[in-house]
């Protein structure tokens, strides 16, 4: 692999002209398919096989009628001392009930006066709008058009808010990308010293980023997108965009100051630097693509879209870097590294000047110095930071979950304190009477069971469809719809319907948006512990091809595991607990969202086993040349630690820029992968990882014999390329070793 990267390097750099101009037609091809194929996205959720959605489907069936239609909710409130029934706000409420009625898409509007719609201290009522098409259907004509029609009753004494599925689609975006630029820009800028050099990584992450959203755009006019799909696909590809370019400028400015010519450089970059890219890429897509196999479409969808911008991340880093890096010249250079480059095409070797030891090595020999103590540190703070995982719940996205500001949580705040908790989670009840003997009898039946159930405040009567085969009830739990009471009541009617169906002959199924939800993450959390098991097992098979070890795959998997706890237990502390919700801008808490578990699983594992790729390989090739065990980690260090160090904080930079979002989903995602990559990059891989291979020695290389003759060689280290080009075996990854100090000798520098 290595050598065909080196090939693949050279032509790039050779073609450079043809390169860029390639990449701009494509890039114009994405953009002018955006313009004219793109459609809208949706905030639904559902999952195929459940309950509920076997209820919604049986909905559709036996009525007719579009189960999955847009509905909004519009919330009139006065003020303290004045009533919705008084003739100023009746006659307001009235004209915007018109107003509604007449707009496009709107098949049916709930007039508040006439179908119980008013609250009993008459301070509160809605107007239930119901849509032709799906909230995904709906553009942005349609939402002002709602916004305007419901406002038209706002008056002195009265205010208007909207909630619902129509009003969630229409959520906005912030730039929070932006954030994680500048961190990135201040971090390529003390890495490099050098403008051009800390730029270009940032350039191609832009542009992958660019091309991944292009993209999305075009599969949105193909196939209905979760409206976070981009969101996920601009996080990671912002990240990798960003840290894969620096790993290949950071080795193509080593080969520079070695003597190399600039078309050289490319391809041993290409070569050595870019093996590690399309490893630590691949492991990225495959734990994203592999999201598939957990049969949840809209989290597939999300994974497949991410996976697809981190393989543009990895093209665009060996075929349009090189390229560029051909008309960077010197320039990639800071001074320190010109001069070291000038001394090394003369073959005029300056005197050493005495400096101390590179920050990394320091670090790893203090590690080394106190290993069980820094081992046990790690475990016990990360382990008491995992605590609050035990106590994690999952749920949807909702208007609850909005944030406190937006029209949706107003809404949902003035419906619970106008009607009860509950009134925000009714329960759809769904009787097949198909099979029943007096289907009027079974309905009352079921109807009057229902209100004895625990925790029921109200149930309607039972609505029939035109055969009557179909009965359906809305049941109003006393808890809101995310409470832990109202997902008992959910289950205790799904406990009672074996006995309706005995008895009265009815098949009785639960759904609504609240049983969806519960359904939704059970799912989710049922199918967490299969997919960690498919990622682990996976990551363990890689690591075992590229270190050559049973050993420190199994050191590699345990350490991404305790990361991955410690970021559940912090995101669970934050965003359901309320723990430092305040300083993070969290001012709704409650459940987690129930993807963000295995969202977190899958990219998390990738972006560790980058950093263990980087760390160890260049430590196992010390080894191998003879250094003592604590002697290659140390040196493995002096040349890894500081670019691993700053891809580390480029990525926890980019990912806690999503924390000032305003949707609490996008929030709480970038708040687990900061908080996961930072616990993974520093206490584990700093810190565990040269514990652990200290104690373990000499031992931590081992691996059977027969299993050595079998287990294919891969050369991510690109061994072969070195003696193919008659030097030195090259370092895995980028060579770290970037702080070109002054009157430093070309030896020193390699």
């Amino acid at each position: 692999m290595a050598a065909f990267l080196y090939r693949l390097g050279r032509a790039m750099f050779r073609r450079r002209g043809i390169v860029v101009l390639l990449w701009a037609v494509v890039l114009g091809g994405l953009g002018l398919g955006a313009a004219t194929l793109s459609g809208p996205v949706s905030s639904s959720f559902s999952i195929p096989g459940t309950e509920s959605q076997q209820a919604l489907d049986l909905l559709s069936t036996r009525t007719g009628a579009n189960a999955d239609s847009a509905t909004a909710r519009v919330v009139f409130v006065v003020t303290e001392g004045n009533t919705v029934t008084s003739p100023a706000a009746h006659e307001a409420i009235e004209t915007a009930v018109k107003n509604l009625s007449a707009l496009p898409n709107v098949r049916a509007v709930a007039d508040p006066f006439t179908a119980q719609g008013v609250s009993s201290d008459q301070r509160t009522a809605f107007a239930t709008v119901t849509y032709k098409v799906k909230a995904s259907d709906l553009e942005s004509a349609d939402r002002d058009g709602l916004f305007n029609a419901g406002r038209s009753a706002q008056i002195a004494e009265m205010t208007v808010e909207f909630g619902g599925d129509a009003v969630n689609a229409a959520s906005e975006q912030s730039a929070t990308e932006g954030i994680g630029l500048i961190v990135a820009a201040l971090v390529l800028l003390v890495t490099f010293a050098a403008l051009v050099a800390a730029g270009l990584p940032l350039l191609t992450a832009i542009i992958s980023v660019g091309a991944g959203m292009l993209g999305i755009q075009i599969a949105s006019g193909f196939f209905e997108l979760s409206s976070n799909t981009s969101s996920l696909a601009l996080m990671l590809g912002l990240a990798v965009g960003i840290d894969y370019a620096l790993f290949i400028v950071s080795r193509y400015r080593h080969e520079l100051i070695a003597g190399h010519t600039p078309e050289e450089a490319a391809g041993r970059a290409a070569g050595t630097a870019g093996s590690a890219v399309v490893f630590a890429g691949l492991t990225v897509i495959i734990a994203l693509a592999a999201l598939v196999v957990v049969d949840i479409p809209f989290l597939a969808q999300m994974g497949l879209a991410a996976a697809a911008t981190v393989l543009g991340a990895v093209v665009i880093a060996l075929t349009l870097l090189p390229a560029l890096l051909a008309f960077t010249g010197e320039r990639v250079l800071g001074r320190n590294g010109r001069a070291a480059r000038a001394a090394a095409m003369s073959g005029a070797p300056a005197l050493v000047t005495p400096m101390r030891l590179p920050f990394g090595e320091r670090w790893a020999r203090g590690v080394l110095k106190h290993r069980v103590l820094a081992m046990f540190a790690v475990i016990i703070t990360l382990g008491a930071v995992a605590v609050p995982a035990l106590d994690m719940r999952l749920g949807l996205p909702s208007d609850a979950t909005a944030s406190a500001t937006t029209t949706q949580h107003k809404a949902y705040d003035a419906l619970a304190d106008g009607f009860g908790a509950g009134f925000n989670g009714p329960l759809v009840i769904v009787a097949d009477l198909a099979d029943a003997k007096n289907r009027p009898v079974a309905a009352q039946t079921i109807g009057g069971d229902l209100s004895k159930v625990l925790n029921v405040a109200f149930v309607t009567p039972a609505v029939f469809n035109r055969s009557g085969d179909t009965a359906v009830f809305t049941v109003i739990p006393k808890s809101g719809p995310t409470s832990v009471e109202t997902e008992d009541l959910v289950h205790a009617i799904r406990a009672d319907s074996a006995g309706w169906h005995s008895s009265a002959g009815a098949q009785v199924y639960v759904t609504g948006t609240t049983a969806v939800g519960i359904d939704v993450s059970q799912k989710l959390a049922d199918a967490l512990l299969p997919y960690l098991a498919v990622v682990v097992g996976l990551a363990f098979v890689l690591l075992l091809l590229v270190f050559r070890s049973l050993l420190i795959p199994l050191k590699a998997v345990s350490g991404f595991l305790l990361s991955v706890i410690a970021a559940f237990g912090a995101v669970v502390a934050v965003f359901q607990n309320g723990f430092a919700a305040d300083i993070l801008g969290v001012d709704t808490t409650g459940p987690i969202i129930s993807f963000l578990p295995i969202l977190l699983v899958g990219i998390l594992f990738g972006l560790a086993m980058d950093y263990e790729v980087f760390l160890v390989t260049r430590m196992r090739e010390e080894h191998v040349h003879g250094a003592s065990p604590d002697e290659s980690i140390a040196l493995g260090f002096r040349h890894g630690a500081r670019v691993v160090t700053a891809a580390a904080l480029i990525m926890v930079g980019v990912f806690a820029g999503f924390i000032t979002a305003n949707d609490p989903v996008i929030k709480s995602i970038g708040f687990a992968l900061a908080i996961g990559v930072f616990a993974d990059a520093f206490p584990v891989r700093m810190t565990l990882v040269p514990a652990l291979l200290s104690l373990l020695g000499k031992s931590a290389y081992w691996m059977p014999k027969w299993l050595d003759r079998i287990v294919p060689d891969l050369d991510v280290e690109g061994s072969r390329l070195a003696k193919t080009l008659h030097t030195a075996p090259a370092a895995s990854g980028p060579d770290q070793d970037i702080e070109e100090p002054e009157k430093m000798p070309v030896e020193a520098s390699r």
